[in-house]
């Protein structure tokens, strides 16, 4: 069974940055499409970032373009996000997926870490 365990949440001001981070155990991490996604409260489960397999494509949401980046090391079964000039309308949880596809919603999910940009 496939976990994902994410860290790094946290209180920030906006204008800050801060780095997200995911390991995966229980699956062949290099097979894996990964993302993160957020979710607002009172909204639907949003994409954020992607990164392909082998690290070379990424996809980014218009909204966080510029301002995150996404990497991945296969070595330590990790994914990472840092986010950079973060804003109020950043503040979520961020969740960590996994699955085969680029561009699609895996099928594994981490439970999530809180994101809070304020001043």
């Amino acid at each position: 069974q496939v976990r994902l365990v994410e860290s790094g949440g946290g209180l920030v001001q906006p204008g800050g940055s801060l780095r997200l981070s995911c390991t995966a155990s229980g699956g062949s991490f290099t097979t894996f499409a990964l993302a993160w996604f957020r979710q607002a409260p009172g909204k639907e489960r949003e994409f954020v970032v992607a990164i392909s397999q082998g690290g070379t494509v990424r996809n980014f949401a218009d909204s966080v373009k510029g301002r995150f980046l996404i990497s991945r090391d296969n070595a330590k079964n990790t994914v990472n996000l840092q986010m950079n000039s973060l804003k109020p309308e950043d503040t979520a949880v961020y969740y960590c997926n996994a699955g085969p596809t680029l561009g699609r919603r895996g099928e594994y999910w981490g439970q999530g870490t809180q994101v809070t940009v304020s001043s």
